[in-house]
């Protein structure tokens, strides 16, 4: 097997040639991606779940908008917890990922966290590939591979993520922004 240079930290940024309807025009931070295959979360698609709903202990620490967030197509019932923390360590019930982005321990007590937390947000689900999956996919076309800002987990307009991310790139990618929803209507 070949081997596999991380992209932990990096976005996915779904193309318009993807026809899964589970990405579309999705962004993706991988908050792991190794050998052994690659997990992401979709960092746009808010439900109209509010975090208290389902997890009123963390409510107050969540970032506006204050709701879940569908993270993937896979095990919507777990809930994975993402936090920004400046600083070189972060409290206990949080691990780095990448940066200061890192996933809380959703099983702590929020009181050890909340001092500390500077952003938080909830997904429900993840997206995940198996080994060599993601390689594929990336060799297809089907995803463009961009940094990834500390902002972007936090969006406050989560729906215009696809956009922004694409606008920034100083390369052709800044085009695809343009690409509309419905390219037959074009």
């Amino acid at each position: 097997m070949t081997e596999v240079t991380s992209l932990t930290g990096r976005l996915l940024v779904a193309t318009p040639a993807l026809t899964d309807p589970n990405f579309d025009r999705a962004v993706v931070l991988l908050l792991d991606h190794d050998e052994e295959g690659s997990l992401g979360i979709v960092l746009n698609r808010p439900t109209p779940v509010d975090v208290g709903d389902v997890l009123e202990p963390w409510a107050a620490l969540a970032g506006e908008p204050g709701v879940v967030f569908q993270g993937g197509p896979v095990s919507l019932d777990a809930a994975l917890g993402v936090a920004v923390i400046p600083g070189s360590e972060g409290p206990l019930g949080w691990r780095r990922v990448h940066g200061a982005i890192g996933l809380v321990d959703l099983e702590a007590p929020p009181e050890l966290l909340a001092a500390e937390l500077g952003s938080l947000r909830i997904f429900a689900g993840y997206a995940g590939w198996g080994p060599g999956q993601l390689e594929n996919e990336l060799e297809e076309g089907a995803w463009y591979v961009v940094e990834s800002e500390p902002g972007d987990v936090f969006a406050p307009d989560p729906e215009r993520l696809w956009r922004s991310v694409l606008r920034r790139q100083r390369s052709e990618l800044a085009m695809v922004a343009t690409y509309p929803d419905d390219p037959s209507l074009n």
